[in-house]
């Protein structure tokens, strides 16, 4: 801070210190009760969370190791070898033009069926 700053920073302060000096007892007790009880409400808030993050984390990890240890089958393994030749093929776009028509198509089978 500069020099304006430290003096703008006292001078604020002397006000502050002299209104606080002005205020009546009951006033201050007022304020006392507020301070005690804003600071009780929010340790009892703060110890509910500390109380359970170690075992959320302990949980976390456990969900995260699970996900990564389970086998999952490649995208290529669910794919049969015949549509795979389709899509790698040089017709593959022309199809797709028209996968509604084959969508359409794969439906009046099934009601044929």
């Amino acid at each position: 801070m500069n020099e304006s700053d430290d003096k703008l920073a006292r001078e604020a302060k002397a006000l502050f210190d002299e209104s606080v000096d002005k205020l009546d007892a009951a006033t201050l007790s007022t304020l006392n009760r507020g301070r005690h009880a804003a600071l009780e409400a929010s340790g009892k808030g703060r110890s509910v969370w500390l109380r359970w993050a170690p075992g959320l984390g302990v949980t976390a990890v456990i969900v995260v190791t699970v996900i990564m240890a389970t086998p999952r089958p490649d995208a290529l393994d669910a794919v049969p070898a015949s549509d795979i030749d389709i899509l790698l093929g040089e017709e593959s776009i022309e199809m797709l033009e028209d996968l509604e028509f084959y969508a359409w198509m794969e439906l009046q089978d099934g009601e044929v069926g």
